[in-house]
């Protein structure tokens, strides 16, 4: 197996971001942490992902701050896994995945869940990048420096 490299020091947000989310598993637990999945068991049925594979990436996104672990809702003796202010953080990221496989990875008329305003039962908007004065960006208006 090949060992995974360190972005953590990288100048660039985007590595940095990546090494500290992880891998795909990461972002799927990620995502149905959104959906309101908070147990072990929780995560492992609604993935089929090994026990072993999803210890190491519910121990790995605790340790960088994207879950804290907290006492179980229900009493019991088990633990939950909560999203961290830092985790929520990550809604935007997960929403413009969502965007983006809708657009791409989908046939027309193909079936797929869809994300909706809790209150208005509306589709959420699309998101946008914006320049601080409001106006809509596409990525040849911007550019990186530093």
């Amino acid at each position: 197996m090949v060992k995974r490299v360190s972005l953590w020091n990288a100048g660039c947000p985007v590595a940095r971001s990546l090494d500290a989310i992880g891998d795909w598993w990461s972002l799927l637990i990620i995502r149905d942490a959104f959906d309101g999945k908070r147990r072990f068991g929780e995560f492992q049925n609604g993935l089929g992902i090994s026990k072993g594979v999803l210890s190491t990436r519910l121990r790995d996104l605790a340790k960088r701050g994207i879950f804290e672990t907290v006492p179980a809702s229900d009493g019991t003796a088990y633990r939950e896994y909560v999203l961290t202010p830092k985790g929520r953080g990550l809604f935007p990221v997960i929403v413009a995945l969502r965007q983006w496989g809708e657009d791409y990875l989908f046939a027309d008329g193909e079936a797929r869940s869809s994300l909706v305003d809790r209150e208005k039962r509306a589709p959420v908007a699309r998101l946008e990048v914006r320049s601080a004065d409001g106006r809509s960006l596409v990525w040849s208006d911007t550019q990186v420096t530093g």
